[in-house]
């Protein structure tokens, strides 16, 4: 799609939330950790979009959806430069950036295969682990550490 500086490649937003500068690649994990599969509200996603930072993003926006910062900071896991834009009335009222969430409960999986979160009906639980350049979660069960590139 061509555009000029002047047209919006997606559309506005009324009211909802739009989580803007996600990894191209991470999008659909995005929408995992949040839930928003089969969700009623109106989403407009965006992929492959040209950026200055990422060189491609992805954008998510969704209508009258407004989340629990504890909800959006999981999505540091996978996009750690990631912004939230809270829409209303068409103009931004609030920007957030992400943190890191101190555990995480529930959205990834235990890499070590005796683990008892992969064969008992147990939520997995992990302290997250910030090395710098890349993060890392501690299970707590097996106490094994696995990075976060192949456990959603």
């Amino acid at each position: 799609m061509e555009t000029n500086d002047k047209q919006l490649i997606v559309s506005a937003l009324e009211n909802g939330t739009v989580l803007d500068h996600i990894p191209a690649d991470q999008v659909y994990k995005a929408l995992d950790i949040l839930d928003l599969k089969g969700a009623d509200h109106q989403i407009t996603i965006g992929i492959n979009l040209k950026s200055k930072q990422l060189g491609r993003k992805g954008i998510i926006k969704i209508a009258d959806r407004f989340f629990a910062d504890d909800d959006l900071n999981r999505l540091a896991l996978i996009a750690p430069k990631a912004t939230v834009n809270i829409i209303r009335n068409f103009k931004v009222v609030e920007k957030k950036k992400l943190e890191m969430p101190a555990v995480v409960e529930g959205i990834a999986r235990c890499m070590n295969p005796k683990c008892i979160t992969n064969h008992q009906p147990v939520r997995t639980r992990f302290t997250t682990i910030d090395n710098g350049s890349s993060i890392s979660l501690l299970c707590h069960y097996c106490e094994k550490i696995t990075d976060t590139k192949g456990i959603f």
